[in-house]
């Protein structure tokens, strides 16, 4: 069987390149056979592209569609894989996440996609306020409708982190970064947005050999913001390529 993510009513499967046309159709139709709640068999033909980090697909069987209803931690999203990052593979990530918010707290959530961390956090009643920074038109909108299915209060922003978040005066209580792949680790823009005695939680994407590394950049770009940083907890949160890794990191912010 190919490597497969499920996405609600979509599969999304990478093939070997020595496999035919013919043999991924037999696979597809025998998959949505035996998996009742799937109806669409997609395949993954690139590696994730650009600043919003979008598969490249391509139809196989079933109903002809790149929309994906998807449901997890008691929320339902919808978003099409086309145009939007959404991994199922971190929905224990966004569930320990909302256990960790206090009542009361605000929360920033920054590369938000179709917000499932937002309408997640927002879900559990706790916070007094969310808001969620997406760069993409596209799944920002779809995060609009999320918000709105899901009957929950959540601020969505489309725009650029880099340029929103100086423009920004208020603070936050938690500022949760679900940062893409990318050379920019947006420290600078991000750590003057969270409160004295808040939290900051940064995903990198490091080798286990390069741990200090990714402590030695949270420690330097603090210093560099004038912010004094404890980190709490560094955790493995799912894999990304060989030997390679994205990392939660949970820092709190000394002053």
């Amino acid at each position: 069987m190919a490597p497969y993510d499920i996405l609600g009513n979509i599969v999304i499967m990478k093939f070997s390149r020595d496999i035919t046309s013919s043999q991924k159709k037999i696979v597809a139709r025998e998959f949505l056979d035996t998996h009742q709640n799937v109806t669409t068999v997609l395949e993954k033909t690139d590696r994730l592209k650009g600043r919003l980090r979008i598969p490249g697909v391509k139809y196989i069987a079933g109903v002809k569609t790149t929309e994906a209803i998807y449901k997890e931690n008691g929320c339902i999203f919808r978003f099409d894989v086309t145009s939007s990052y959404f991994s199922p593979r971190l929905s224990t990530e966004r569930a320990e996440l909302a256990r960790k918010i206090k009542k009361g707290e605000s929360v920033l959530v920054l590369f938000g996609g179709v917000a499932p961390f937002a309408v997640v956090i927002s879900k559990t009643g706790k916070p007094k306020k969310v808001v969620t920074i997406e760069l993409g038109k596209i799944p920002s909108k779809y995060a609009e409708m999320n918000v709105k299915s899901n009957k929950v209060k959540v601020q969505v922003i489309q725009g650029d982190v880099r340029r929103l978040l100086p423009k920004m005066k208020e603070k936050f209580d938690r500022v949760i970064m679900t940062r893409p792949n990318l050379k920019d680790d947006f420290l600078d823009v991000s750590l003057p947005r969270v409160k004295s005695g808040g939290i900051l939680h940064y995903y990198g994407f490091y080798s286990e050999d390069r741990l200090d590394d990714l402590k030695r950049l949270l420690i330097t770009k603090s210093f560099e913001a004038k912010r004094k940083i404890k980190i709490l907890n560094i955790k493995k949160a799912g894999d990304v390529g060989v030997r390679e890794f994205r990392y939660r990191v949970d820092t709190k912010l000394i002053n």
